[in-house]
């Protein structure tokens, strides 16, 4: 029997996804289910368990050697557990031993999904081919993973590289992590139309008051809207900066939602870059956009599996 492909699992607060996947990183067969994140927690397995269930009817299930997971976090990837902030009804949930149980004792690797989105773009995307490289995720909150050494460094429970509860800023907002002034808090996507909105932008006669409107008023010049994605990039820049610095990366890849808005973003991010990243060292750190699109936590938890399987071939 071959044993070639993986499954794979992305659970965020919006979408349960699965997948079979190939070696290369193809999908061959997939699954897909709304969460119902205000429901209770036996509801929301209810939902991944159908996912699965889909998986497990196709006649490439056999060929699957192990799973992986990328999920909304906090996760806790030595003890199994996961608890999503925007999913409410789980908490400490034993998700790794639900889902073994689910796929009849299949291996399983936990990881946040930042992680996972940082374990894609290193494999088939924009970190391609560096060994040292930060992969961040800007939308309704800000997350991230590391590659180091040209592996994936996903920590102890599977949270390495969570940029976005970084504090950039000493004195500034309290975040609702506990922080103050943390990224996520400036450079998020609800937090950069916040600011807008605070400092008098107006938004059209649709009503958008999404950072997708804020960044469209950017484009055409509104200055309101130019200054909050400018106050994001500078709290981007400073936490890349800060990384770059810890653990010497050479490129940092960013996507998500508030990423789409392009060079509204990336001009101002790059040339605050050129005012925190100001050693030797990291003078050279590049910035590139994500490449994957809404496949990349699928493709990063495959390619967690696919990792994990090929550590206990060489065992």
């Amino acid at each position: 029997m071959h044993t070639d492909l993986v499954a794979a699992l992305d659970i965020g607060g919006t979408k349960i996804a699965g997948a079979l996947v190939d070696g290369h990183g193809q999908i061959l067969v997939r699954s897909q289910r709304p969460t119902p994140a205000q429901r209770d927690g036996e509801t929301v397995m209810r939902a991944v368990e159908e996912v699965l269930g889909e998986l497990t009817a196709s006649p490439l299930w056999e060929r699957a050697a192990a799973l992986g997971i990328g999920s909304a976090g906090p996760v806790d990837a030595s003890a199994g557990t996961v608890s999503p902030v925007n999913v409410p009804g789980w908490r400490d949930f034993p998700l790794v031993r639900r889902v073994r149980e689910a796929v009849c004792g299949l291996p399983v690797e936990l990881i946040g999904d930042g992680v996972a989105i940082t374990a894609a773009e290193h494999w088939q995307g924009a970190a391609r081919g560096h060994d040292n490289a930060l992969c961040m995720v800007v939308s309704t909150g800000v997350g991230g993973g590391l590659v180091l050494g040209g592996q994936l460094h996903p920590g102890p429970t599977g949270n390495a590289g969570h940029i976005g509860h970084i504090s950039v800023d000493l004195d500034g907002d309290a975040c609702p992590c506990g922080s103050r002034g943390c990224v996520e808090r400036i450079a998020s996507g609800p937090n950069i139309a916040r600011r807008a909105l605070e400092n008098g932008w107006r938004p059209g006669p649709d009503g958008d008051t999404s950072a997708a409107a804020v960044a469209a008023s950017a484009r055409v010049g509104d200055p309101v809207a130019v200054a909050s994605f400018q106050r994001a990039a500078q709290a981007l820049a400073a936490g890349i900066a800060a990384t770059a610095t810890l653990v010497e990366i050479d490129i940092a890849v960013i996507g998500g939602g508030v990423a789409k808005a392009g060079e509204v973003l990336f001009t101002p991010l790059r040339k605050a870059l050129g005012d925190y990243a100001t050693l030797s060292f990291v003078q050279r750190l590049a910035v590139a956009p994500a490449q994957m699109g809404t496949d990349a936590g699928l493709v990063g938890a495959a390619a967690a599996a696919l990792a994990r399987r090929a550590d206990a071939a060489t065992v």
